[in-house]
């Protein structure tokens, strides 16, 4: 099984920028978008119909507030069942999660929170994280548990370009990187370190300074998976080189 997470900085946006032409191209079973800016009653057809002739179906939570954050999964796989938010209310009319459930494990699309310049939401951002993973794990209950998207974090120095500069910002802040590694001791890999522990690996970079051709960039959108998944794991890459986006897509081939 291929899956794609994308943060897509608007899904309009991404359509006029090439998104088709990677969406046919990379042949994946499951896309997981996020930050798609579409609000749910003003889906248009051609969004709702991506795929169809492909034979995918379309999933879509967007944001209370319009032209806001907001997630959605393009499958051709037929899910056991869809929940959209995971039971917060001030985060879910904010649209930033879909669980979707498969025969073996769930897959949840997550955009989760940025804690804002001067960090004015870093208690939000940290409750998210912590409420989330709750939530992971009373689904780890009944079957495994992956999930993906932009989590609005580096993890580790080597996650971004220039870590001394950025310790105090949103992003690399001590609180959220803390809060990101208690999920992880949850019981949950990182997949892309089971096969990379190289620094130099981002899927974001600043549209100012000319970032992204410098590669100056931060590594915040991950596929995280319960541990019991790892035998099942083949293969987690960042598709650095696809444009369309302040951030880049990322891969995860796993044994269904």
């Amino acid at each position: 099984m291929k899956i794609i997470s994308w943060n897509v900085n608007g899904i309009r946006a991404a359509m006029k920028k090439g998104f088709m032409d990677f969406f046919n191209k990379v042949d994946a079973d499951i896309f997981c978008l996020q930050e798609t800016k579409i609000h749910d009653d003003n889906i248009p057809e051609e969004l709702k119909n991506i795929g169809a002739i492909h034979g995918y179906k379309s999933y879509w939570f967007g944001a209370k507030k319009k032209g806001y954050s907001g997630t959605a999964i393009i499958s051709r796989i037929d899910p056991l069942s869809v929940k959209k938010g995971f039971g917060v209310k001030k985060f879910d009319d904010e649209g930033r999660t879909i669980t979707f459930e498969l025969e073996k494990f769930y897959i949840i699309c997550v955009y989760a929170l940025n804690a804002k310049p001067e960090l004015a939401r870093i208690d939000e951002k940290v409750e998210f994280n912590e409420k989330f993973i709750k939530y992971c794990e009373k689904l780890r209950k009944k079957k495994p548990v992956v999930f993906c998207g932009d989590l609005n974090v580096a993890h580790e120095e080597i996650d971004l370009k220039n870590p001394k500069n950025n310790e105090h910002n949103a992003g690399f802040s001590i609180e959220e990187r803390e809060a990101f590694q208690k999920q992880l001791e949850k019981g949950y890999l990182d997949t892309f370190r089971i096969f990379n522990k190289e620094p130099g690996h981002y899927t974001w970079w600043s549209y100012r300074f000319n970032a992204r051709a410098k590669d100056i960039g931060w590594r915040i959108d991950y596929f995280i998976a319960s541990k019991e998944l790892k035998p099942k794991i083949f293969s987690s890459e960042i598709l650095k080189n696809v444009m369309g986006s302040d951030h880049c897509p990322i891969l995860l081939e796993i044994i269904n």
